[in-house]
Order: structure tokens, then sequence, then C-alpha cells
């Protein structure tokens, strides 16, 4: 067991680190936030203490993890609150914190997100815009996102 502090563990979404290790991050329906937790082992029969990367509000819900092309993980989920799409961009390769951005804000928008990185080693986030019924792009404009070209 990862983690069993509650109703834990919707919407997990895993992937291998730099160090050849899992990463899975999650929903915790609990607390209402969006969780990470990074494997010891190959086998994942060990882990380190999870870590809560959003808590302000109802937040992630859908989430999806890649590792972005600095080595550090990149996590698209939805915050249920404001009804947005979010990244979480962690600052070390096993996610002991991350920096947190709001990629798109119009209307009910960001839900089951999906996150991969190019062979131009930047991010495309696909997602479901709930306001106008469509799926919308997000095509990083470098490996922070903190710039990035929207497909309407």
């Amino acid at each position: 067991i990862a983690d069993n502090s509650g109703a834990v563990g919707e919407y997990s979404s895993i992937t291998i680190g730099t160090d050849g290790l899992g990463l899975v991050s999650y929903y915790d329906a609990t607390n209402t936030a969006l969780k990470i937790v990074h494997c010891r082992n190959v086998s994942c029969s060990a882990v380190d203490t999870p870590v809560t990367l959003d808590s302000d509000g109802n937040v992630g819900e859908g989430t999806s993890i890649t590792i972005g092309a600095d080595g550090f993980p990149l996590i698209s989920y939805y915050d249920t609150t404001n009804g947005d799409l979010k990244l979480a961009r962690c600052i070390d390769s096993v996610c002991s914190s991350a920096d947190l951005f709001s990629l798109d804000v119009l209307g009910d928008i960001g839900g089951n997100p999906s996150i991969t990185v190019g062979v131009d080693a930047l991010a495309l986030i696909g997602y479901f815009d709930a306001s106008n019924g469509n799926l919308k792009l997000i095509h990083c404009e470098n490996v922070f996102c903190s710039s990035f070209f929207r497909r309407r």
C-alpha cells in the first residue's frame, strides 16, 4: 500500500523517473488534493512519504504525469473548484514539491487531461472543454510551460 491516509488513489497516473523508479500522481478525495508518491525500488514495494502538491480547493482530479526534458515530472490535472486546467512542475526528479500553474481558465475547462513530451522536448496536453464540448490542446513553448500555444 503506497498511501492509506483516507480515500486516496483515484485518477492515478504512473511514469518512470530518470532514476528508473516509478512516480505515481493521484487524487486524494479525503483532502481534495493532488498527491504524488515516489517508489524506492523497481518493484515499488517501498515508497517515499506521499507528498501533497496542491490542496488549494478541490484539485487533482484527472491527473496525468510525464517526465519533462529536464528530467523533472510534469503533472496536468483538473481544478474542480475553479473549473481550470492546471500544471504542476516538480522542482526535482522525485517531486518533493512543485511549482503550480493555471494553464486554461476560460469556462469549465481542463477535465480529463493527458500529458506527454514530444520529440521537440516540450509538453503537449490534451483536455476537455466542458463549456463548449470540445477537445483542446496546449503545446508548451519551453520546458517550464510558462508560455504555450493553445489550440482552440
